[in-house]
């Protein structure tokens, strides 16, 4: 006598989900699958990831520890790296007939230059092999029944029974959506932003909006917070990945101090302050008949060194012969540490990635099942997890996605290989 199929449910259709499906389904080919998303369209996140292009994952070149990338969840990404990595992701997708490019800045992209590449593939594979994809599906209530099969409820009136269930609804901005796993037993940490922009009030900065400065160091001073990477000035403050980066590390920090605080740039991207007095008392020592203006020492644009020449008190037409000890030096310090005020978040797009979500205590980190209720998963953002800028997030949702197909229909069933 052969057992029943497996009813699997998939709350969530993004990366995370589909991945799970997809990989839950090719592992056990008899199991009932649907992935159930809220919104009218599956993997509208990945859509528009990449400025629609959808960097999909990252080289990690230059990434010599997990934490670099991960900020929070980064044990548990370097455990689940050894059996789903960035190399597996490009092999997957690259076997599955989307050709991947990696670019200079070691973010991935579809070769097309289109997320439609991606969203093909995925809802393709689910369809190809039998997994039901709905739309318009909100979960409104989740709970176990007595043989741990669940009752899932949904706003459109619809309820049904289910063997196992996967969430990977994304991060909760409100923290709403995790309500009814706190209420199953799970700890919850309370969700923040991350990955946004600085409102800076500095009139003269802001003048030098659409200036890409790269490298800079950013920091939060009297922390260990900080990122490297190109800042681009906006109208509104500081963009870029170095500003994305360093919101992302230092998410609660700036949460708790009610994204009011300094922050430092350190023009040249150079860690060392030696490194800048070498350089400006070279250019002293050698240009003294030459104007301030006409050198720009570490290649740093010139609207931006004209800003700087300003900001310490000089005036563009000063020869550098003029410049004494002292005001060499509060040259070197502007270049070098830079001290502006984060006056809130940016406004100018909504935040794309939360930190905090189900805790990780609550969750078994070789199969991702939750340790309260046997047969419910948990992959991608819905965790406390999350990454910086450049392909880690969504790297994250392929690994854990593919962990939880590995495991969802494993539970007694025959046949299901991992």
């Amino acid at each position: 006598m052969t057992n029943p199929p497996l009813h699997i449910a998939i709350i969530g259709g993004g990366a995370a989900g589909y991945f799970a499906a997809i990989e839950a389904k090719r592992n056990c080919p008899s199991a009932d699958i649907t992935i159930f998303e809220k919104n009218q369209k599956m993997l509208a996140k990945v859509e528009i990831t990449g400025g629609g292009r959808c960097n999909l994952t990252n080289s990690f070149q230059g990434i010599s520890d997990a934490k670099q990338a991960y900020p929070r969840g980064h044990k548990l990404m370097k455990r689940l790296f050894k059996r789903f990595d960035h190399r597996s992701t490009y092999q997957w997708f690259e076997r599955e007939g989307v050709r991947l490019t990696t670019q200079e800045d070691e973010c991935v992209f579809p070769v097309s230059q289109s997320s439609h590449s991606i969203i093909n593939c995925l809802t393709g594979l689910a369809t190809q092999l039998g997994v039901k994809q709905n739309t318009q599906h909100r979960l409104t209530a989740i709970s176990q029944n007595e043989d741990q099969s669940w009752l899932l409820a949904f706003a459109n009136g619809v309820e049904a029974r289910f063997d196992r269930v996967a969430i990977t609804t994304g991060g909760s901005h409100n923290g709403k959506g995790l309500r009814m796993f706190a209420l199953l037993g799970h700890d919850i940490t309370q969700p923040i932003p991350s990955l946004y922009t600085f409102n800076i009030n500095d009139r003269g900065l802001l003048q030098l909006m659409g200036t890409v400065v790269e490298p800079v160091v950013a920091s939060i001073p009297g922390t260990k917070f900080r990122a490297e990477g190109p800042l681009l000035i906006t109208h509104w403050g500081m963009s870029g990945p170095a500003a994305l980066k360093l919101s992302s590390h230092a998410a609660r920090h700036l949460s708790e101090c009610g994204y009011q605080s300094a922050i430092a740039i350190n023009w040249t991207g150079e860690s060392r302050r030696s490194v800048a007095e070498e350089e400006i008392g070279g250019i002293a020592a050698c240009n003294a008949q030459k104007l301030l203006a006409t050198i720009r020492p570490f290649n740093i644009p010139s609207r931006l060194w004209l800003y700087i020449i300003s900001r310490t008190g000089h005036k563009a037409e000063q020869r550098w012969g003029e410049i004494g000890k002292k005001n060499l030096n509060r040259i070197i310090e502007t270049l070098t540490n830079d001290i502006y005020q984060i006056a809130g978040r940016g406004k100018a797009r909504d935040e794309f990635v939360t930190c905090g979500g189900v805790s990780l205590e609550s969750i078994d980190l070789h199969t991702l099942e939750s340790k309260v209720c046997k047969g419910l998963f948990f992959a991608g953002e819905v965790l406390d997890v999350d990454a910086i800028t450049g392909g880690f997030n969504l790297q994250a949702a392929w690994t854990m996605g593919h962990v939880v197909g590995r495991h969802i229909g494993e539970l007694g069933i025959v046949g299901c290989t991992d």
